[in-house]
């Protein structure tokens, strides 16, 4: 029989425990013979279990691991951030910044209602002319039979009276969605 360094390092443990048979101990006797690495290996592992089969237990001196993590410590370099590091954190802080305040600002949001019972207008024409009053919160239809003061009326675009604020007269152009 014929074996290899890694069936050697495979049954290295079964043959130092005398657990292998008496061919295949022939076969690892033979290779070691004649290969210095598999020999170093079972010079190891003989070592390694001597070590952990010893009874004698080894007592660690005082203070020891102490002095062994100062060490460490001394010797492991200092991180620390680089300007550049810095700079680019509050770049990205500030971007972080400008771009909440701009996604907050009235150009991306709606105006508030002009009264807090409306409902926003739907299926109203864009191009719909409608009356409003400056102090008023709804736009009409011309000729509404709500509005009493026609001196104070503007008249303007529903578009363009939604984009200001005003809501449609619940009476005559708000439609049930």
């Amino acid at each position: 029989m014929v074996v290899n360094c890694e069936h050697v390092w495979q049954e290295i443990s079964n043959y130092l425990d005398g657990e292998v048979d008496s061919s295949l101990r022939t076969a690892i006797e033979e290779h070691l013979r004649g290969c210095k690495r598999c020999l170093a290996v079972l010079d190891g592992t003989r070592n390694v279990i001597e070590l952990y089969g010893d009874e004698r237990a080894m007592e660690i001196p005082l203070g020891f691991s102490q002095r062994l993590h100062r060490r460490l410590e001394a010797q492991m370099p200092q991180r620390r951030g680089s300007a550049l590091g810095w700079m680019v954190a509050f770049a990205a802080a500030g971007l972080l910044i400008a771009g909440l305040a701009i996604g907050r600002s009235s150009a991306f949001t709606r105006p508030s209602l002009r009264s807090e019972h409306a409902a926003p207008a739907v299926h109203i024409p864009p191009n719909l002319m409608v009356v409003v009053y400056d102090d008023g919160k709804t736009f009409h239809q011309p000729g509404c039979d709500v509005i009493h003061d026609k001196a104070r009326e503007r008249r303007i675009s529903a578009a363009e009276a939604m984009r200001q604020g005003f809501v449609p007269c619940v009476r005559r152009l708000a439609a049930p969605s």
